[in-house]
């Protein structure tokens, strides 16, 4: 699928925590037909919702468009789902532009371990760098802690 194994393990788990029983889907299907009929109130206090200047809430996004198009686009095959869920995370790395470069470093869109790395202060250009015969990424793609990586690169800066 994406070429990394803990990733593809990921896409794996969440399909199999989603599959349903045919009865699961008749029950989800009653369920949704029921509650497609029930009358819909307006969220609040009931003795203020008359009272409240504004009748309708503003729909709110579990994660930014741009993430989830910016990620379906490199991982079709994967669930709309999954991929809301992983946006949400990379929203806290940054912008777009900021996560594309740490997938065009070499992490999935899935990988949420670029928070770690960039709290760390590892930064996308740096999981190319080569420490001894391996990269950073196959370093930290093996469990070297990314504190460990930094001070590797550091010092072999200071030596360089």
């Amino acid at each position: 699928m994406t070429g990394d194994p803990g990733v593809d393990a990921l896409i794996r788990q969440w399909a199999a925590e989603r599959e349903q029983t045919p009865e699961e889907q008749e029950v989800d299907r009653i369920a949704s037909a029921w509650l497609a009929d029930v009358p819909r109130q307006a969220p609040g206090i009931p003795g203020q919702r008359q009272q409240s200047g504004q009748a309708r809430w503003a729909p709110v996004e579990a994660a930014d468009p741009g993430y989830v198009d910016a990620m379906r686009s490199r991982l079709p095959e994967v669930p709309q789902d999954l991929l809301v869920a992983a946006a949400g995370w990379w929203q806290m790395v940054g912008g777009v532009a900021e996560a594309e470069a740490w997938w065009d470093a070499g992490l999935s869109p899935l990988d949420q371990r670029a928070l770690d790395y960039r709290a760390a202060g590892l930064a996308p250009s740096d999981l190319s760098r080569r420490l001894g015969p391996m990269t950073v990424l196959q370093h930290l793609r093996r469990g070297s802690a990314p504190a460990w990586c930094v001070a590797r690169l550091a010092r072999q800066q200071k030596s360089a």
